[in-house]
């Protein structure tokens, strides 16, 4: 009898305890999964990757495009003072395999039709470079400087022509900096030959509908 008291005096404070334990342990987990939920709810990601699956063709993308309500933002190809690769020509171009990549680019646009488009880079040596392999196109913007900065949605309007698709080649940061004005202040870097589709809404404000990277255009042209 005497050792069943001292027996229940040592085990309630124990249980007692582990009790205390649990609860925390399951507060913790709650507190754990509150803030992932906020995290993915209130961390704006990257635009929609239209390079997968049939995303391209389920899209508004291709309709748009076909009324020329579209503007493209394309990161320039592979740059030669940051790679190992043969320079195409200055250290401030492109690579050779950068001049290649932004052909097969150029040919993916034309699969869906530059028709009713028009294109333009900003001037610097990587991004005509850039242009020129794509389409054979030398248009740069007036100026020295590049299309960019928090403004840069105002400045592509004034380029964009009614009716017609603007395919604008610039800078990694210039395409951050619009992204960041988009909601979009903590996306992916941009990649070489990256596509970042605008639509241009009837109010004259702009929408990012999603982006395709370069490697990732053949498997999206074939769901079309």
């Amino acid at each position: 009898m005497v050792n069943e008291v001292v027996d229940l005096t040592l085990t309630k404070p124990r249980s007692r305890r582990t009790w205390v334990k649990r609860l925390r342990a399951r507060w913790l987990g709650v507190g754990v999964t509150a803030l992932l939920l906020g995290y993915v709810l209130f961390w704006p990601m990257s635009p929609r990757d239209l390079g997968v699956g049939d995303r391209l063709l389920s899209s508004q993308v291709l309709p748009l495009w076909r009324d020329g309500e579209i503007i493209v933002l394309v990161r320039h190809e592979e740059r030669c003072d940051r790679s190992t690769n043969p320079c195409l020509g200055p250290v401030e171009g492109l690579t050779i395999n950068g001049s290649q990549h932004a052909e097969k680019l150029g040919n993916a646009f034309k699969s869906i039709g530059m028709a009713e488009s028009d294109v333009l880079a900003s001037p610097a040596i990587r991004t005509a470079q850039t242009l020129r392999f794509m389409f054979g196109k030398h248009e740069l913007t007036s100026g020295e400087r590049a299309v960019c900065g928090a403004a840069m949605g105002e400045e592509l309007l004034r380029y964009k022509q009614p009716g017609r698709n603007l395919v604008f080649v610039t800078h990694s940061g210039c395409i951050a900096d619009f992204e960041t004005t988009q909601g979009f202040p903590h996306a992916a870097f941009p990649e070489y030959g990256s596509s970042l589709f605008v639509q241009v809404l009837p109010n004259g404000k702009l929408k990012i509908l999603g982006l395709v990277n370069n490697p990732d255009w053949p498997a999206a042209l074939k769901q079309i």
